[in-house]
């Protein structure tokens, strides 16, 4: 009787270890892309910021600004 009862409770261990090792592999390698994602998006970004400091500054000095 004993091992009757026992025997849903590892049947529902092993169940949850294969649930919990099924989403560790799915979300394992999601950080990396994540980071990956987002220094690509932080590239852009800066290239398009040093690009409109770069237009702004010749903008002024094609346009005679004093630089005093």
């Amino acid at each position: 009787m004993i091992e009757f009862c026992s025997q849903p409770y590892i049947l529902l261990m092993k169940t949850v270890l294969v649930l919990k090792e099924i989403y560790a592999q799915g979300f394992r390698d999601l950080g990396n892309k994540i980071v990956k994602n987002y220094f690509k998006i932080f590239t852009w970004f800066s290239i398009a910021m040093f690009a409109i400091v770069l237009y702004a500054f010749l903008f002024r000095i094609f346009t005679g600004f004093a630089f005093d």
